[in-house]
Formats: C-alpha cells, structure tokens, sequence
C-alpha cells in the first residue's frame, strides 16, 4: 500500500506507525499545497497553476523559507508518478489519511477525481468526530493526524474503507463548487462540507493578540498560530498581519518588507504612553 498525507509532519507520523504493523508497511506521500487558501482557478492549466504559484510567492516575500521553495514541488508530478504505480502494479492500493480539517479535506477533494479509473483500490481514512486517547490517557477528538499517538493509529486502520463509486462522482462536483466560488479562505463546516470565507477571515485571530504595546511581529505570529482554534500556516498569517498594517489598523515601525523579524507591531489608534509624549515634546 501507499499512504498519503498532507501535512509534513504526518509523514514521519506514519512511518512510525508502519514500524508498529508490518501490515500497514509502504511509502508515505504527502501531498504539499494548502488548498485551504488561496486561488483554485484554472489549476487544471498550465497558466491557472502558475498564477497560485505566484500567489504563493507574493506571500512569502520575507519569510524566513527559502526564496526557491515555491515551485520546489509540484503535486501534478506526484499524482502522475502514483498512478504510474498503480498502473505497474494492479495489487498495489492507496490509503488517503485524513483528519477534520480544511486542510486535509481540500487536499483530498483536489486528489479524488484524479483516481478515478483506480476505483476499488483507493481507501480512505477520515478520522472525524472520533476518540482517540492523548498521552495522559485522556479521551480526546483530533482535528490533525498529527495530535495522535503513532500506537493509536493501530486501531484507526480498521476505518479504511475504499472510496465509493458514487464519492468518485460526487466528490470531484465539490471541488468543481470550490473552483468555481474561488474564495482565498475555505473552512470545513463539518463532515465533508467546505465553504468559502472572506480573505480577512483570520484577521480577528491576529488582532486578538495586538496591544497598544510595540511587539515583535514574529511573536504575534506565534502567539496566533498557538492560540487560534482553526488553524492555517504561518505564510498565510504573517501576509494577512501585514495587510492590517496596509490598511490603517495595525501600526508598524522598522522595515515591514524586508523580513519578518525586521519590524514591531501595535493595533492603531492607541494612545500614547506618557513616556512617548514626553519623548515627543521634550526639546533638544
């Protein structure tokens, strides 16, 4: 079997899992784009790939990643050498994991209608709304497959279930919805069900942790992908940061375009500290 993810994380995740069971042995794929966000049209083309490629790019101006990592991969190349393999091997099967969230959810609504002709040889694992027990041996539910122990995906295999025939023909209509609505932010309402949002989606999460006090923008960052309950990756939060700052509503002082550990952040409109009217009226 092959297994496919869609966080890096879970890659390892999963290959300690396989070291558990002999039976669930075979390489792990991870499918590497956060459909979640971002723009879906056209991705069936060369020229709608290369506009998201560059969307990507615009946000990660900046960012601590390599300047060459967008565009470092490409998820066509990957379904194209799975299904080669499938092709070669008619015993071999695919396992997709998924956990309740947008992220996964997305990247397997892109995949499924790309497998369609391997129907009864593509399982599905979707591990929603399930208990699983946390390291203190508390009952938990996971939203990612990777807030679970490797040992508990022992009893997770029992879920794989193959991918109906009518999942091949309803599923690819849901991602045929999303391209079509082409909203930059989209959350998993539960179930299956993805719906899109407004671009300032998350902006509430950051404000959440501004002050009227100067913080370094990084840690804003941190503190909002820490706390924030529907997560989305850091490239996301830190472009959206600086659109507030775009807008008026988050002030900033250092260089915004440089890097981002290179300037401080405060929500606009504060008053200032007694400290900085006299720094402002005490003459030279």
């Amino acid at each position: 079997m092959i297994h496919i993810v869609f966080n890096q994380v879970e890659v390892d995740l999963l290959q300690q899992v396989t070291t558990l069971d002999e039976t669930l042995q075979g390489p792990v794929v991870q499918i590497r784009d956060d459909f979640a966000v971002g723009p879906l049209a056209g991705l069936d083309t060369e020229e709608g790939w290369l506009a998201r490629l560059d969307w990507w790019r615009g946000l990660s101006k900046g960012s601590p990643y390599p300047e060459d990592q967008v565009g470092s991969f490409d998820d066509r190349r990957t379904v194209a050498a799975l299904k080669a393999q499938l092709t070669a091997e008619p015993e071999e099967q695919l396992w997709i994991w998924m956990g309740q969230n947008q992220h996964d959810v997305t990247g397997y609504y892109w995949l499924i209608p790309q497998l369609k002709e391997f129907q009864g040889r593509v399982m599905v694992l979707y591990l929603n709304n399930l208990p699983f027990i946390n390291e203190k041996g508390l009952i938990f539910y996971p939203s990612w497959l990777w807030e679970i122990r490797p040992a508990e995906f022992l009893k997770a295999k029992k879920l794989a279930r193959p991918v109906t025939l009518s999942e091949f023909e309803i599923d690819p209509d849901e991602w045929n919805k999303l391209v079509q609505e082409n909203s930059l932010v989209r959350m998993l309402e539960g179930g299956k069900k993805i719906a899109g949002r407004d671009v300032t989606f998350y902006d509430d999460e950051i404000l959440k942790n501004l002050t009227g006090e100067w913080q370094k923008a990084t840690r804003v960052l941190s503190n909002t992908l820490n706390r924030m309950k529907i997560k989305t990756g850091d490239i996301f939060i830190m472009w959206r940061l600086k659109e507030l700052v775009a807008a008026g509503k988050v002030q900033s002082e250092g260089d915004v375009d440089k890097d981002w550990k290179s300037f401080d952040v405060r929500l606009a409109g504060k008053k200032e500290t007694a400290e900085e009217n006299s720094a402002a009226t005490t003459p030279l």
